[in-house]
């Protein structure tokens, strides 16, 4: 009790958290930018300047996310969310034209224009209801010009396909084509003079008829359609292989339904050109992919790839264009195992590039002649699903970089067969992380748990083994010695804090069925990631953590255990039941896991020990050991209303005072019951905060917000004996504000200081019995943007200052309110009394603007966080935050500042050259003190 008093003396005489310092960016702190896994058809090379040979890598994510990245060292230059819409597609379009400052990318109903260089919208056009099937630009025209932004012509699917040309510049319709004769919009082409627009017409039997509409560049008035016989080949518009956009590749390829020959026409002329495929494998074809230059000035060269279950080939064809003739140039090897195929060009010259699992090479579209080959580091690459590359001629050789989208969802670049970077965007679907537990730790805290239940002498005895069976580690320690003094005066830390738990592994389970460990102390470096789900994705509902253990829980009821320390997956169960959640009964090194179902009805069998709460089907549930079948009580809204959110205090959430101890030096007891539920209910536009007791299931209090948005974010977070709730409020009655508001609600026993109320008298107390009612204290701020997520700084003894985490979509930012600016006890009207004062109080303000140093993501750009979590650490100074969803975001927070170890100002060196300069002080003037001392007894004597 005493080192708690002297500690929380500590805590309350350091000002507030200022957020992070400037040299402590990257140093405290890691962010993961992601854009998610890039797309096949919208991932590209591109030189944004027509006065520089400088490109960068652009994408379309999967996640809709378009940006710009650096190739040199993978880091994200621009980034924007194109997924305006509702009617957003799965995948979208990115199209760019080489030396235009501008991008052109479309998402359901929604098209937009970007600059290259800095990711500043131009334009943006909003066509609702219709979704953008395909996209091109005007390449041809304006060529003399390259600089010029180019127009671009959309295809919109419906009902009606409807063909659109936008001026580059402004976004404006320029002409518009519509097609009512109800055939499937497919996709546009382009050439000098015409606009192609591909349909699938439907057959009289089966099948689709491709038909070709060409229309004049300049009015969109329909020239001249052509039907090509293709009804007995096309089944949708998954049998077409490839449509060509502009002159470089003005093609249509597709196979017949039995994979035999490959079929192509020249975009314009009705000839269909038919060529055998050499499948001489017996086995079945997997794909069939076609490669071809985009360039206006590239040779009509293009490559088929062709992948079975073990093995892959390519063919090369050349085009004369002037005959519409198609003619197979040279093969490229069959190879057991992937390949994964890119095409790039330079001036007119085409080139492909060949990655496998254990090589690099690349070919010119002339000649079969491998112009550079370069051979994979060990162990064997991870299959690449598709890539991008740049090639660069030199004499008679080339260099090459490409980034390839390997089948876990990351990206890499390979530089001449050298991996340059990887950027690990399956984290960008996370959707389930816990922090690591080290094994090192357990097996301490257990033999301090035995020696606590031994007797005396026991338990010295035990000590003095535990401590001889440590020196072990003796020699090890001592060889590392030196390397740690001489450390420890030359770098500007004080000291390693690892061994203060600020350097932890989190464990992150990703929806594509990826797992993967980060070093928080290592700026979140990736330490392994492992394919943990059998099939191609799960839905992870949480991790829960043992001591070097990690086990992954899933929405069909099965689970994966791994190793922390190294990803090996050491079991696995089988799916039983779909599950909404799983609970955590209890914190101890081997925590209780319940599976709970969509009726928030516990699946797993085990006897549970105590009570636990569980949501489902709007109504929140009070369940006992001694029953799962039928809850103990049932918690159901008023009619017109259902329950969405249910949150309690954290497992971990120690009290350091039972009071608050006023400026008089009297005590406001607080209400700390560790059962209570917040629940969150909504009606029509209206939103309901029950605080319920856990055991008996009683309404302890209820707060109704009216004119509430229900579409807009509503959080709520709980901690020692208050809580918090966020939501979008409309004016209803004149004295209502409107926006979005936080409130602050401060859980007392009595409202009078020193009285404990019912419970004063009571040495104990049971919620199963009268159980009283609390003293609520609430106050309401109008805050500036929304908040999507809440959470609360954890310390270990819970001595520091609290921090609401809140994650702000709006500006991509995550901040930490000081608990001392949500105090509900804050004076209204008038200044605060000496007394207030004393206790930290000032005025109450409605408007709660976030400060600057409040940013714990200062000036990141942290997108789409939808969960932080909070870890204590040894000093109970620092919590450690890691927020996932979106991006990843980790870093330290010291809400009372680091109380308890000593700052980056503190010198070593300079103290030990303090220390030394007074010893030498002390021996020289030892003799001379002396020498005066004798004279002067001589003297007076």
């Amino acid at each position: 009790m005493r080192l708690q008093a002297t500690l929380l003396l500590l805590a309350s005489c350091v000002p507030s958290a200022l957020a992070i310092y400037r040299d402590e960016v990257d140093h405290i702190d890691f962010h993961h930018a992601l854009l998610g896994t890039p797309s096949a058809h919208s991932t590209f090379f591109l030189k944004p300047s027509s006065s520089s040979d400088a490109s960068l890598l652009y994408t379309l994510s999967e996640k809709l996310l378009l940006g710009a990245v650096n190739p040199r060292d993978g880091s994200v230059v621009w980034r924007q969310n194109v997924s305006r819409s509702a009617a957003a597609a799965d995948n979208g379009l990115l199209r760019a034209s080489d030396g235009t400052n501008a991008l052109v990318s479309a998402a359901g109903d929604y098209l937009s224009s970007w600059s290259a260089l800095d990711g500043k919208l131009i334009w943006e056009s909003w066509f609702s209801g219709e979704r953008v099937a395909d996209l091109e630009l005007l390449e041809l025209e304006d060529a003399a010009s390259p600089s010029t932004a180019k127009d671009t012509i959309a295809l919109f699917g419906g009902k009606a396909g409807v063909v659109r040309r936008l001026d580059g510049d402004s976004g404006k319709v320029k002409w518009e084509y519509k097609d009512e004769s109800g055939d499937l919009p497919f996709q546009v082409s382009s050439s000098a003079t015409d606009v192609f627009y591909i349909s699938l017409q439907s057959a009289l039997l089966k099948g689709y008829k491709i038909k070709v509409t060409s229309m004049d560049l300049l009015t969109g008035r329909q020239n001249q359609q052509l039907t090509l016989n293709s009804e007995g080949d096309i089944s949708g518009p998954e049998s077409v292989l490839f449509v060509g956009a502009n002159t470089a590749s003005p093609l249509i390829v597709w196979t017949d339904k039995a994979q035999k020959a490959l079929k192509v026409n020249v975009i314009g002329t009705k000839q269909v050109s038919t060529i055998n495929i050499d499948n001489t494998s017996g086995e079945e074809l997997r794909s069939i992919t076609v490669h071809a230059p985009k360039k206006l000035n590239s040779l009509p060269h293009f490559l088929v790839h062709y992948q079975t279950q073990s093995a892959s080939w390519a063919e090369v064809y050349h085009v004369n264009l002037q005959s519409a003739v198609v003619t197979k140039a040279y093969n490229l090897p069959r190879l057991e195992g992937w390949s994964a195929f890119s095409t790039s060009t330079k001036d007119a010259n085409v080139y492909f590039t060949r990655i496998t699992q254990s090589e690099m090479t690349v070919v010119s579209s002339v000649s079969h002649a491998i112009l550079g080959r370069w051979p994979l580091q060990s162990p064997p690459m991870e299959r690449a699903l598709h890539a991008v590359s740049e090639v660069v001629p030199k004499g008679d050789s080339v260099a090459v970089r490409s980034a390839a989208a390997l089948e876990s969802g990351d990206w890499q670049l390979l530089r001449n067969g050298q991996p340059e970077w990887t950027r690990y965007e399956a984290l960008a679907g996370a959707l389930a992380a816990n922090w690591a537990e080290e094994e090192y730790q357990e097996e301490l805290a257990h033999q301090l748990e035995v020696e606590g239940h031994e007797s005396l002498f026991a338990a010295y005895a035990h000590r003095v083994r535990r401590h001889i069976k440590d020196l072990e580690h003796l020699p090890e320690w001592l060889k590392d010695l030196p390397k740690r003094i001489l450390t420890s005066f030359v770098t500007d830390e004080v000291s390693n804090l690892d061994s203060f738990g600020i350097s932890r592994q989190v464990i992150v389970a990703t929806e594509n069925g990826r797992v993967y460990s980060l070093d928080g102390g290592n700026h979140g470096a990736v330490s392994w990631g492992v394919k943990a789900a059998e099939a191609e994705t799960w839905a992870p509902v949480a991790v829960v953590t043992q001591p070097g253990l990690a086990i992954v829980y899933t929405d069909d009821g099965s689970s994966v255990t791994l190793n922390v320390a190294s990803g090996e997956i050491i079991k696995r169960t089988p799916a039983t039941t779909k599950l909404r959640s799983v609970a955590v009964l209890n914190d101890s090194p081997a925590p209780l896991v319940v599976g709970i179902n969509e009726n928030g009805t516990p699946v797993d069998s085990v006897d549970l020990p105590g009570f636990f709460v569980t949501l489902g089907n709007g109504r929140v549930l009070g369940w006992s050991a001694n029953n799962k079948k039928i809850p103990v009580w049932e918690f159901l809204p008023p009619q017109g209303e259902r329950v969405i959110h249910a949150t309690s205090r954290p497992a971990h959430d120690p009290v350091a005072s039972i009071g608050k101890v006023l400026g008089d030096r009297s005590v406001l007891y607080k209400y700390l019951n560790p059962n209570l539920v917040l629940a969150t209910a909504v009606g029509d536009k209206s939103a309901t905060f029950y605080l319920l007791d856990g055991i008996s299931g009683k309404i302890l209090h209820a707060s109704t917000q009216n004119g509430v948005d229900t579409t807009q974010p509503i959080t709520s977070a709980m901690s020692e004996n208050w809580f918090a709730y966020s939501f979008w409020g409309d004016v209803v009655h004149p004295s209502d504000a409107k926006g979005y508001q936080l409130v602050i609600s401060e859980l007392y026993e009595s409202s009078i200081p020193n009285d404990r109320g019912p419970l004063d008298a009571a040495s104990n107390y049971s919620s199963l019995d009268a159980l009283p009612l609390p003293h609520v204290v609430s106050q309401s701020f109008i805050i500036p943007e929304p908040i999507s997520h809440m959470a609360v700084t954890q310390t270990r003894q819970g001595i520091t200052t609290r921090q609401l985490l809140c994650t702000l979509p709006s500006t991509n930012s995550l901040i930490g309110i000081p608990r001392p600016v949500l105090d509900a006890r804050r004076p209204i009207g008038r200044d605060p009394t000496p007394t207030e004062i004393e206790e930290g109080l000032f005025k109450y303000n409605p408007f709660l603007e976030f400060d600057g140093k409040w940013y714990l993501s200062h000036a990141r750009d942290v997108a789409g966080i939808k969960k932080v979590l909070s870890a204590p650490t040894l000093l109970e100074s620092t919590s450690l935050i890691f927020g996932f969803g979106g991006d990843i975001f980790g870093t330290r927070a010291t809400p009372s500042q680091a109380f308890d170890i000593l700052g980056k100002g503190f010198s070593k060196l300079q103290l030990l050259m303090t220390i030394v300069a007074l010893t030498i002080g002390v021996v020289i003037l030892s003799p001379m003190v002396r020498k005066k001392q004798v004279n002067q007894v001589w003297k007076a004597s």
